[in-house]
């Protein structure tokens, strides 16, 4: 079994069976071609098929020597364990060496979170005697009000937001449709920007259905929001680094903070696994033992016989 040979299974694999795009294939074979390096570099003599455990291991060191930070580590491991699956399940080898193969513990990053003051300034640093004005708050009050991606946002359908109703529909990730609930400040805003802004302007035929659209009538892109951000943030005077996703991060938050149940904020978010809602689980301990004393119910209990006594 050659590694050229097998590597080049691989590709096919990950093209004709996962549908991977060229990119993530790409991704794939750079990190079993690092392997490969590994066994040359250190004239292990070892074929793909006759690696073990610990060779393995002594991989994960070697990469960790050549001081890859731990994300990338783990991106090059996940690889590797992705090619011996493959190799099991096409039966070239009998044991999978890298099913115990341990990838490094990364450290979950809280992101950035505006306080709800700081969300007004920014709006009130929004000049409204400018179309964009307008265009630019019903853009901001969206983005806070839904917890959107950009790119959900960018690509956002007129046709998807239903005014009486209180919600739009959203197209996620790998064209996942979810419905999020729409507040009525937000609605207000986006409908004052298409009866007065929007509806005067000459559209671009390609972007006829999108909501949000720059000067010459066609969909905004990401950078173009992220501009926008960043000039308002910098009129606010607000020090922290923000940007579209720190809105989705704030929106999340303060639906936590404010009692709301994790499973439905998972919903809203379009998050495939709650483990990723649950980062937004880093409330002060004030509010924790607050929230734990007013709805556990064995606090309920013992303050009920408090109050019989």
């Amino acid at each position: 079994m050659e590694w050229d040979k097998t590597i080049e299974g691989f590709r096919s694999y990950l093209l004709l069976e996962r549908s991977l795009s060229p990119n993530s294939i790409e991704a794939y074979l750079c990190d079993v071609q690092k392997l490969k390096a590994f066994v040359d570099i250190e004239q292990l003599d070892k074929k793909p098929d006759e690696i073990e455990i610990k060779h393995l291991e002594d991989f994960v060191f070697w990469i960790n020597r050549l001081g890859l930070g731990a994300s990338s580590q783990a991106r090059i491991i996940s690889g590797v364990k992705a090619f011996y699956k493959y190799l099991l399940m096409t039966d070239a080898i009998m044991d999978n060496p890298a099913e115990i193969l341990e990838t490094p513990r990364l450290k979950r990053k809280i992101p950035d979170v505006l306080h709800y003051e700081e969300i007004r300034q920014i709006i009130e640093a929004i000049d409204l005697s400018h179309p964009q004005g307008t265009r630019n708050r019903a853009i901001i009050e969206t983005l806070y009000a839904c917890g959107l991606r950009v790119s959900e946002l960018t690509n956002l359908r007129l046709t998807n937001v239903f005014f009486k109703a209180g919600f739009i529909k959203v197209i996620g990730k790998n064209n996942k449709e979810r419905i999020v609930p729409i507040g009525e400040a937000a609605l207000k805003h986006i409908d004052y920007y298409v009866k007065t802004i929007r509806r005067h302007q000459k559209i671009h035929k390609e972007s006829s259905d999108i909501l949000f659209l720059n000067r010459r009538g066609k969909k905004l892109t990401r950078v173009m929001i992220f501009l926008v951000i960043k000039e308002l943030v910098q009129i606010a005077g607000i020090e922290k680094t923000v940007s579209p996703h720190t809105f989705r991060h704030s929106f999340a938050t303060h639906l936590i903070e404010g009692g709301a149940d994790l499973k439905a904020v998972q919903d809203m978010l379009g998050h495939e696994s709650i483990t990723t809602t649950e980062i937004y689980t880093h409330l002060d301990s004030d509010f924790l033992r607050e929230t734990i004393m007013m709805f556990h119910p064995r606090n309920q209990r013992e303050q009920r016989d408090d109050d019989e006594i």
